[in-house]
């Protein structure tokens, strides 16, 4: 029993990314299927009881925390803090890698976007939602980083969980807004998850790498 919860625990990271893999390959499924509209329809029912000229203001404030410019302008800032300079390039590359797969798996799915109930307009594919997938690769990244500096651990887990608060927060502002059925939104978290499991164990090879030079 012993040996079976330290293989679990050591193998932890690579069993989450097979589990979000899976349930992201289940909701393609589902969608070719069309099966999954009720799931869609059920969220949407609920999260637009909310909706008020208050609500949706505070929304696109926060949805625009998932954009392009915000995202890039965080990395901008990022690699100018020279001490975090390593940290820096590696946000830059996890930024553009999970945008090019992004783009990649919206024109091979090229699923149209929810009709007729856009509080915003957007252009493009609906399936994953770029919002819900790279603000999960972004964020979820500099949670990552946050835990490899020297900082205390009830910081780290401050930082964490209101980043992943706003990760699950941008996500549900895409259903609000119409721009996005739920099914884009999980899949594109889902996705996320498994690339950043493959992500960080590459970048944990880098630090460490760059961390020796440093020492020596």
């Amino acid at each position: 029993m012993n040996k079976l919860t330290t293989l679990l625990r050591k193998n932890l990271k690579w069993i989450i990314c097979l589990i979000t893999l899976i349930l992201f390959i289940a909701i393609i499924r589902s969608v070719y299927k069309e099966s999954i509209m009720n799931f869609d329809n059920f969220y949407y029912e609920h999260i637009s009881k909310l909706i008020s000229d208050q609500m949706t203001f505070f929304v696109k404030m926060i949805t625009n925390l998932g954009s392009a410019f915000s995202l890039v302008s965080l990395t901008i800032l990022i690699l100018l803090i020279p001490k975090e300079k390593k940290y820096g390039i590696l946000v830059g590359i996890n930024l553009i890698t999970i945008f090019v797969i992004n783009t990649i798996l919206k024109f091979i799915f090229a699923r149209p976007r929810p009709l007729d109930i856009n509080l915003i307009e957007e252009l493009g594919y609906s399936f994953p939602s770029a919002h819900a997938m790279i603000s999960t690769a972004f964020y979820g990244f500099i949670i990552y980083l946050i835990w490899q500096t020297k900082i205390s651990k009830r910081r780290k887990w401050i930082s964490s969980i209101l980043l992943s608060i706003l990760i699950v927060l941008i996500g549900i502002t895409r259903i609000y807004l119409g721009v996005h059925y739920a099914s884009d939104v999980f899949a594109g978290m889902l996705i996320s998850i498994s690339y950043l499991v493959l992500f960080t164990s590459i970048a944990s090879k880098y630090l460490y790498k760059n961390n020796k030079k440093s020492s020596k």
